[in-house]
């Protein structure tokens, strides 16, 4: 900070001597007697000459008098300055218009365009950084909010680079940049917390769970690596166990994902809320297993996704794509759900009963459906403004396997 507000201070120097100097040097005007009088005997040569002329009659009284008055303005212009320039006291008075006239701008040009509102967040930040970081770890207090979790991402951020690498601030950043959805910090963060502790349990899982929030099969298959390690070193980590259930569910390994949700089954208590979903989501791969074993079809429809050219270039920076069906009379909950973070469209979508958010709700119980395509700006399936969407007409499912779906509105 010192350092900075002494560059503040040279600038400002430097621009004040480049603006005064002009109006504190001496300049003298030096005469030069001989080329004077050089020019004082041509002009008089010059005159007698017009005066022998007007005596001789060549030329009239009125052509004397004006080439005499224009051989004098001649001489005045062309005679050197013989005395010194010495005005140091009107120097002074502008010497010092100027320089307040520099301070005064550069005051003006650095409100409207400096950061000094940035500047007061930053010091601010680092003033909070060790309640802020209390309130976060040992959750004293009020839990923190956006504004709170970039204040303390900031000041862990310059921390870090003031005291070099510590691998507790570093698992802290990745994780308060995971609450403020900045996943690509995150799992820089967690690198540098696995470089300098390799066996770090909490870096491993947190590691992981960013990795599944992408949704893509590279990352899911270095997530399942990490909670692999978590539970050779601790067998009953729930949170690893939980995300390795997730894992087999997407990937529809129903025998791995039952046995997961079982052993998160027991441990816990009927009184716990999640209880009763788990529980569902049990029942649920249940079901699917018997669907798998009866060798029934599955109830599916193909979307065909296609975006409208009046709106193509409207598709916000890292956007998610959902492509869903709804039952046209019935409960606003999708009935088959796929999420899509890297796309180009146009694309084709199967939609299934795999594909349901919950096992009494999916494309079985209702023939009436309508499929839409939604563009999500934020990855909240939620709408908001400045999103994409488009659906199709209402159609029976069971007669028609097949729908193509144009986006072609902008949420405004």
């Amino acid at each position: 900070m010192l350092s900075l507000w002494g560059a503040f201070a040279g600038l400002t120097l430097l621009a004040l001597l480049f603006v005064c100097w002009p109006f504190i040097r001496n300049f003298k005007a030096v005469a030069n007697p001989s080329v004077n009088a050089e020019r004082i005997d041509i002009f008089e040569q010059r005159q007698q000459e017009l005066a022998d002329d007007l005596a001789l009659e060549r030329i009239s009284k009125q052509s004397y008098n004006e080439s005499l008055l224009e051989l004098k303005r001649r001489l005045l212009n062309d005679l050197s300055p013989e005395q010194q320039l010495q005005s140091r006291g009107n120097n002074r008075i502008l010497a010092l218009t100027g320089a307040s006239f520099v301070v005064l701008l550069s005051a003006v040009f650095y409100y409207f365009t400096g950061n000094q509102a940035q500047l007061a967040g930053w010091e601010k930040a680092m003033q909070e950084l060790p309640a802020l970081g209390e309130r976060a770890v040992m959750g004293k207090g009020e839990p923190l909010d956006a504004n709170e979790r970039q204040a303390l991402l900031l000041g862990l951020r310059t921390r870090l680079a003031q005291d070099g690498d510590d691998a507790v601030a570093w698992l802290m950043l990745g994780r308060v940049a995971m609450t403020l959805n900045d996943y690509e910090m995150a799992m820089q963060a967690f690198d540098k917390v696995l470089v300098m502790d390799p066996e770090n349990i909490s870096a491993k899982v947190s590691y992981a769970q960013s990795l599944l929030v992408q949704g893509d099969d590279s990352g899911m298959n270095q997530a399942a690596k990490l909670l692999s390690q978590v539970l050779q070193v601790q067998p009953q980590n729930i949170d690893a166990i939980s995300m390795l259930a997730l894992i087999a569910y997407e990937r529809k390994d129903w025998l791995e994902a039952k046995s997961a949700f079982e052993l998160i089954l027991s441990t816990m208590n009927e009184s716990d809320p999640r209880h009763a979903m788990v529980a569902q989501r049990i029942a649920e791969i249940d079901a699917r297993m018997a669907q798998s074993d009866d060798a029934e079809p599955m109830h599916q429809v193909t979307v065909s996704v296609s975006i409208a050219e009046p709106v193509a270039d409207r598709i916000p920076l890292n956007s998610v794509l959902f492509v869903f069906a709804k039952a046209a009379s019935g409960p606003p909950m999708p009935l088959a759900v796929k999420r899509f973070e890297e796309f180009s469209l146009p694309l084709t979508v199967t939609l299934s009963e795999a594909d349901a958010m919950m096992a009494e709700l999916s494309l079985t119980q209702f023939d009436q459906i309508q499929v839409f395509a939604r563009i999500s700006k934020d990855g909240d399936v939620a709408v908001d403004l400045g999103e994409l969407e488009g659906k199709s007409a209402v159609f029976n499912h069971q007669e028609q396997q097949q729908v193509d779906v144009v986006i072609n509105t902008l949420i405004q």
